[in-house]
């Protein structure tokens, strides 16, 4: 089998994925270079992948893992591999699927960062609202710790997904679901003071534009962009720990739960299909309380 034709082999079981799965594209485009990278390592042996064994794939995972390969990375790359030859036997193309008695490396159950109730308040603080990039950037940050959005998500509103009145953000999640999720009347405020106040400044002669947050180039707000604009003005407020693109989620679905919030309900608000991906939350909720029994009970 040529390059290009695996190339085929590939796309057409990505297309076949998104039919049935709705898988997002930043998924899929992993999931493509998964399977590219194992291409090029089969072609090492004049393999292609529909003549993998078993041990060709055992034998790259432990290629990638020697080369630092995170374990989430290798996870993944198993997945991908299950995907492909599960849908390769399906239609007949192999009589055995090779990555059937494959074990997905285990990963570590890692606490998410987040930040102390007082240090979003800082964080929050920290734009000039007095200009108008200011308070496009506390609006976003108003908006974000209040939704506990993905910060794809965020940067991807349209004004069509506001519901102001309502009180409510229509979001498209993962896999093109959507969900309602309420804002809360200080983000409405600072979301409405934006809108009347700031964007029209901000796009002043650069033509029009359908993402409720822009840059003073017209366009919409990219997610590394707006990740620089946090990580600066956490370091103005004197937040010296790692920051991560969801730190701010993690801290709405913490201070959710410290406060008395039902699993089920934070579930529902972040978009998790599975509840146990959200259970990790409870083991941060329960650290906090933990130590500030510690630290304040007479017999912590």
């Amino acid at each position: 089998m040529s390059s290009s034709d695996q190339d085929k082999t590939i796309d057409e079981f990505l297309d076949a994925l998104w039919a049935e799965r709705g898988l997002s594209q930043n998924t899929l485009a992993a999931y493509r270079r998964d399977l590219h990278s194992f291409a090029v390592w089969l072609g090492k042996n004049n393999l292609d992948l529909l003549q993998a064994s078993s041990a060709d794939i055992q034998g790259f995972i432990a290629f990638r893992g020697k080369n630092g390969v995170k374990a989430s990375s290798l996870a993944r790359l198993v997945s991908s591999m299950r995907r492909f030859y599960r849908y390769q036997l399906r239609e007949g193309r192999i009589e055995e699927d090779p990555s059937a008695l494959i074990d997905s490396p285990k990963l570590a159950k890692t606490l998410p960062d987040t930040l102390s109730e007082s240090q979003i308040d800082a964080l929050l603080e920290a734009p000039d609202t007095s200009d108008p990039i200011g308070l496009r950037d506390r609006a976003m940050l108003e908006l974000l710790y209040a939704t506990g959005l993905r910060v794809s998500e965020l940067v991807s509103l349209e004004h069509s997904q506001l519901g102001l009145q309502q009180g409510v953000v229509r979001v498209l999640g993962k896999g093109n679901k959507e969900r309602l999720v309420p804002m809360g009347d200080i983000a409405v405020d600072w979301v409405t003071q934006y809108k009347q106040d700031a964007r029209s400044d901000i796009m002043a002669g650069k033509g029009v534009s359908d993402s409720l947050f822009v840059t003073r180039r017209g366009s919409g707000m990219t997610r590394q962009a707006f990740w620089y604009l946090i990580k600066r003005y956490a370091l103005e407020v004197g937040i010296s720990q790692k920051i991560s693109p969801h730190t701010l989620r993690h801290a709405f679905a913490t201070h959710l739960l410290n406060h008395g919030a039902d699993l089920r309900v934070v579930q529902l608000l972040l978009g998790h299909s599975d509840l146990s991906t959200t259970q990790i939350y409870t083991h941060v909720a329960k650290a906090r309380l933990q130590s500030l029994h510690q630290k304040h009970h007479p017999r912590g």
